[in-house]
């Protein structure tokens, strides 16, 4: 999420999750402003039944040249919007927030922040360590598969649509023993930034373990997300790798398993284990394909 810089040095300003998942995410704040939300349309989205699909609007705008002022809104939520622990009592009437504020959500809360360039880099580190693969820079296992099952309950209580993608870099040990895992690890980066450059904000992408990705896609349809795969798949077949210490380019291709939720999925597991079906389906077949779960 980009921000905007006022005049203070190298100092933003930032939410800071203190409490929910990913605790001590850093969410920079822009000029209109920051939407929360159930939904994935929101620039925050958290996907619980105590948050309202539009809850609050946070918005961050210039008095002056080097002045700023930070204001939030509540939506009319169904069951509010707190600030210091007071909920706000006039639901669309916007009011001040003050560095050190801290903003509850459900059962999320975030402290306001005046971050200067140290503290910034401190909080992305620590987020860094808990939820993101140190590889690739996607998410790790755990993050990834938190997210699957809060999206999964999410729609099934709202009956919303939620697509899975499970990707398999075909032939990969093979890319090990011949060029070493130096280059592999490079066909492992190089296939986590494709991902991430193709996805919504309300996607996620996450290695599951070995060459094994698994992205989630909510508020998709099985027929986007088979999408959204092929694109991926075209990508990462066109790729041009080098081999580290030198050598001819060479290059990768995927298999991709793809289902959407059904009402016979009892959680995010039962989801992941119909996409892992379609995967292995797609490696029976030839590979460098994406097959789906209908």
């Amino acid at each position: 999420m980009p921000s905007l810089r006022f005049g203070h040095g190298d100092e933003e300003w930032a939410l800071i999750r203190y409490v929910g998942d990913p605790i001590g995410e850093v969410i920079p704040l822009r000029v209109p402003g920051v939407s929360i939300g159930r939904s994935s349309e929101n620039d925050v989205s958290l996907p619980e039944a105590e948050v309202s699909r539009h809850h609050a609007q946070l918005t961050l705008s210039r008095i002056g040249d080097t002045g700023h002022m930070v204001q939030i809104t509540d939506l009319g939520s169904t069951n509010g919007s707190f600030i210091n622990g007071r909920r706000i009592e006039k639901p669309k009437v916007p009011i001040a927030l003050q560095n050190g504020d801290v903003v509850r959500v459900g059962a999320h809360a975030f402290k306001l922040k005046r971050l200067d360039e140290l503290e910034r880099h401190y909080h992305e580190a620590m987020i860094a360590q808990t939820s993101l693969d140190t590889l690739t820079g996607v998410s790790n296992r755990s993050a990834v598969l938190n997210f699957l099952e809060k999206h999964a309950d999410l729609a099934r209580r709202y009956r919303r649509p939620l697509s899975l993608v499970l990707a398999d870099l075909d032939h990969f040990k093979s890319v090990n023993d011949r060029f070493g895992h130096a280059t592999g690890d490079d066909a492992l980066k190089t296939f986590g930034a494709l991902a991430i450059n193709r996805l919504r904000t309300s996607d996620l992408v996450g290695r599951i373990g070995g060459e094994e990705f698994l992205i989630v896609l909510p508020e998709t349809h099985c027929p986007e997300a088979v999408s959204v795969a092929e694109d991926l798949r075209k990508a990462i077949a066109s790729e041009a790798l080098t081999p580290k210490g030198g050598g001819e380019p060479f290059h990768l291709t995927c298999c991709f398993g793809v289902a959407q939720l059904q009402s016979r999925d009892i959680n995010g597991g039962s989801l992941l284990a119909r996409t892992d079906v379609a995967l292995y389906r797609a490696k029976a077949l030839g590979r460098n394909r994406v097959e789906s779960d209908i």
